[in-house]
């Protein structure tokens, strides 16, 4: 149903410079896409990056896809397509250390600029996983072609890299969003390479992703949480124009759950929360149920892929991810199976 609503819309699929998609054999509902394939790609994806104490960084511009949604609350109840589950969060190796795992992805778009969203490192096989939105890796444009020079840093704040830097291998998205740019399937798993420090321009690993800012765990085909912690990078104005986030430092809110109804885009099952975080940037932001402060873990069940201003005050309110269900752990999955390995 969402699919042929979809295709309607008459999405384009061509680009020049393409980066071809590719469906493994074993899940034909997840989609699998190249970021930096070669670590001699990866190397030049991390100096263009680093390269001038981090000149393109720290001029990078927050991503803005369209991601005001029209809708308002309800008081549906989920209903899961299968059995509950969950993926155990891991707090980093060292010891006493609380998890870091939320940061910036950064990458350059089609309009050949730098630019940021949100994302959030998950526990999976190979330590090496980062989770945010679809939107955040396939260009908006709704061709079938990954952005470039895909990055991630955990804890970015002001410029400063304090984690490593962490090269994107490989992306993982469902079908559905690949094709059809389908909002109940926004969501994206990414690989990274083991990061990577650079010190007096001289580039060192820094280990795998989750083994130094820990990793998040995973619900899926859940109940409505009472609240979640949402964690991103909002930088755009509300509807009245006020700028409360600048986007340069990690920001936090905490709020209930509901099902939404909406207006546009069109979405079977989305899931919204009570957020005052604004769209740009906000892109890709974790929804973290059972958040403790003491270690810093939870687990993701959301992605902020738009907001909402459910009351017309002029103030989003409310954020909006899809449904985590079994369709997204498959995609998970696949990627959770996935070994990325060093650049050096």
């Amino acid at each position: 149903m969402m699919r042929r609503r979809l295709l309607a819309l008459g999405i384009g699929l061509g680009l020049a410079g393409a980066t071809a998609v590719a469906v493994p054999a074993q899940a034909a509902d997840v989609v699998s896409a190249p970021l930096a394939s070669s670590t001699t790609a990866a190397l030049q994806v991390a100096n263009f990056w680093l390269a001038d104490e981090g000149a393109n960084l720290k001029s990078a511009t927050p991503y803005a896809p369209p991601s005001e949604i029209r809708g308002e609350r309800t008081s549906d109840a989920f209903v899961p397509p299968g059995k509950p589950g969950q993926v155990i969060p891991v707090p980093p190796e060292t010891e006493g250390e609380p998890a870091r795992t939320s940061g910036k992805v950064f990458f350059v778009g089609a309009d050949g600029q730098p630019h940021w969203c949100s994302g959030t490192a998950v526990q999976s096989q190979y330590r090496n996983l980062v989770a945010t939105a679809g939107d955040c890796v396939y260009d908006p444009s709704g061709s079938s072609t990954t952005v470039g020079k895909w990055v991630f840093v955990p804890a970015y704040a002001e410029g400063v890299v304090p984690s490593g830097l962490y090269v994107g291998k490989q992306a993982f998205v469902h079908g559905d969003f690949a094709l059809y740019r389908d909002p109940d399937r926004d969501f994206a798993f990414v690989n990274v390479y083991n990061g990577l420090v650079s010190s007096s321009g001289t580039l060192t690993s820094n280990g795998r992703l989750v083994d130094i800012v820990g990793g998040q765990g995973l619900a899926f085909n859940q109940a409505t949480p009472p609240t979640v912690d949402v964690f991103g990078y909002p930088a755009g104005p509300h509807p009245d124009g006020t700028r409360p986030y600048t986007g340069q430092t990690l920001e936090r809110s905490t709020g209930p759950t509901f099902a939404m109804r909406l207006d546009t885009p069109p979405a079977d099952q989305p899931a919204g929360v009570d957020s005052p975080f604004t769209g740009e940037g906000s892109l890709g932001s974790s929804w973290l149920e059972s958040y403790g402060d003491d270690q810093g873990l939870g687990y993701l069940n959301g992605i902020t892929t738009g907001v909402s201003d459910t009351d017309g005050d002029g103030r989003y309110d409310t954020g909006v991810s899809p449904y985590f269900d079994s369709g997204l752990y498959n995609v998970f999955r696949a990627a959770a199976a996935t070994w990325s390995g060093r650049v050096l």
